[in-house]
């Protein structure tokens, strides 16, 4: 089965209210297992926009990862990202070649 990914691109308004939404989400990641493969860190603008911060999240299938995004716990926590960022978030499924 091939594994599930959110990709985030993020660009931060308050910082200190993004730490909420960090604290937030973490019950929903743990709950559904999430691995996190990159959290911030440097970034090299290739090709088109590229925003601040970015993250990629690997679930053990794109069903858990689609789950995670839908339980009530990342969608209180969702509010709270929503209010202090802007960002774009996909789900996408591994490759299992």
């Amino acid at each position: 089965m091939a594994k599930g990914y959110w990709i985030a691109s993020i660009d931060v308004r308050d910082p200190e209210g993004y730490k909420a939404y960090v604290a937030a989400a973490k019950p929903a990641f743990e709950a559904h297992g999430a691995k996190f493969l990159a959290r911030g860190g440097a970034v090299d603008a290739l090709e088109g926009k590229a925003r601040s911060r970015n993250v990629i999240i690997e679930f053990d299938s794109l069903e858990t990862a689609r789950a995670c995004y839908a339980s009530d716990d990342y969608q209180k926590a969702k509010a709270i990202r929503q209010s202090v960022a802007d960002g774009d978030i996909v789900i996408v499924e591994g490759y299992d070649g």
